[in-house]
């Protein structure tokens, strides 16, 4: 079974914002593959579905942002999920609008969910999928950047992103995260 983590933050205040592209590519991911409905369950919202035919969960942590990992843990330990059978997708600004960063494991990078969320699972090898949503403007604090909504160019850059995220993850599913590494980081078609 594979569990794929979009980080955000609840509510319809946060909806559009560039912290949020995790829960938008869930959204995606639920519409595309016929998902079930949503349960409530472990802090979150959680969807069953087949991923190019491996079953699979699909799960928006409800508790915040920064406190993403106590939500993700519940999950893995319930289904006794491995680190290497979960990807976390979230928002980064440090890499341009329009790229996309798969990686196996690694740091945090300074997002905040994705931190709590190796905190959590004690390891820092637990594949991630960062859509890139920088550079933050000068002068601005990029807290109040990631909690921004996109403006009309950067929504039509982001949708498309979104969708490259949604076939990533279909190929991590299926191949692994190498061959998605190899086909979509770095900029979109």
């Amino acid at each position: 079974m594979k569990l794929v983590v979009g980080l955000g933050n609840p509510g319809q205040k946060y909806e559009g914002t560039r912290h949020n592209v995790g829960f938008d590519l869930i959204d995606r991911l639920v519409q595309e593959t016929g998902a079930s409905a949503p349960r409530s369950k472990f802090d979150g919202e959680v969807w069953e579905c087949l991923l190019e035919g491996e079953k699979s969960l699909l799960l928006k942590p409800l508790t915040f942002m920064n406190k993403s990992g106590g939500s993700v843990r519940k999950a893995t330990d319930f289904y006794q999920i491995p680190a290497n059978d979960v990807v976390i997708v979230c928002d980064d600004f440090n890499i341009p609008l329009g790229q996309l960063r798969l990686r196996t494991g690694g740091s945090d990078g300074g997002q905040n969910g994705l931190a709590d969320t190796i905190r959590s699972l004690g390891t820092q090898e637990v594949p991630r999928l960062r859509i890139g949503i920088g550079p933050v403007p000068e002068r601005w604090n990029p807290a109040d950047f990631v909690l921004g909504k996109f403006g009309p160019d950067e929504r039509v850059e982001v949708a498309l992103q979104v969708a490259r995220s949604a076939d990533a993850v279909r190929m991590w599913a299926k191949q692994g995260m190498l061959p998605a590494m190899n086909r979509f980081n770095g900029k979109g078609n």
